[in-house]
């Protein structure tokens, strides 16, 4: 495989574990992360620290990006001190970060006129997913780009689809997201019931995520809920971002997705109660 100069700007619970991967490939790897301390191991590991977002962009030759909020990707792109000014023509940009379809748009707008490349390319699998490399990956922007870098991407990523046009990829995470929302209450509803009626939860939990009714969230977060484990894989207040943008592009659709808005309402209450820094399966406190 061909060696890249590869730059990272977002090392958080599944960055720190692609950055990893990164490293354990081969590549050399500069990273970036707003809490300098969380960088501390990847550097341990043989990755280099660069002190700002536009110096990884004038030193890498492909960027990935992992940030919290679509505020946070206007704010590491664009400006007089964003990465789109700070790159070089030729680099390749690939924001991991789940935000709206219409930045993603954006982003690949004003790239091109630098004869740089950003393509969208949100993750699903939480912390467990990127530590193992299986994580699923979904990509939008220039098809040939793509092509180019699916090596590393499935450093990992064991499920990689390429969508279409930038924003694609984000609008592909929008219906992964809502997917989720409503099994998680299906999961949390299923153990609940369980414990009610008297039964042991594991071995519900056993019964039925081997059959019609299993899913990722009931084999992988079904455990933690029921151990009350709550340390995220994925932060209460990132799936409460990602549910608000689903819901403003259905908005935009003029589409009712009654099962979204119950499964948001209820999320945005834990995090104000709260619970924003813990795991999605905390959900399952809403009964308690």
């Amino acid at each position: 495989m061909e060696k890249w100069k590869i730059g990272f700007v977002g090392t958080g619970v599944m960055g720190k574990s692609i950055v990893l991967h990164l490293l354990q490939a081969g590549h050399e790897v500069y990273v970036y992360n707003r809490s300098k301390e969380k960088a501390n191991e990847l550097v341990d590991a043989g990755a280099t620290w660069i002190d700002s977002p536009a110096g990884i962009a004038g030193h890498c030759d492909l960027i990935f990006t992992m940030v919290g909020n679509p505020s946070d990707v206007e704010e590491i792109y664009l400006g007089d001190q964003g990465m789109l000014a700070h790159g070089k023509a030729g680099v390749i940009f690939v924001d991991l970060t789940t935000s709206t379809p219409s930045l993603a748009e954006e982003l690949a707008r004003q790239a091109a006129q630098k004869e740089i490349v950003v393509l969208d390319g949100p993750v699903s699998g939480g912390d467990i997913g990127a530590k193992n490399g299986t994580l699923s990956i979904m990509v939008g922007g220039e098809q040939e780009i793509y092509g180019t870098i699916l090596p590393i991407l499935q450093l990992f990523g064991s499920n990689i689809v390429y969508h279409g046009k930038a924003g694609a990829g984000q609008h592909v995470k929008m219906s992964n997201q809502i997917a989720i929302a409503s099994n998680m209450i299906g999961v949390c509803e299923a153990l609940v019931y369980a414990k009610k009626a008297g039964l042991d939860p594991e071995l519900v939990l056993k019964s039925i995520s081997q059959g019609a009714a299993g899913s990722w969230s009931l084999a992988n977060l079904g455990p933690k809920m029921l151990a009350e484990n709550y340390e995220p894989g994925f932060y209460i207040r990132h799936f409460v971002k990602d549910l608000k943008i689903a819901l403003g592009e259905a908005d935009s659709m003029n589409l009712s997705l009654p099962g979204l808005s119950l499964a948001a309402k209820l999320y945005e209450e834990l995090a104000a109660d709260g619970h924003e820094l813990s795991g999605t399966q905390a959900l399952i406190t809403y009964w308690s």
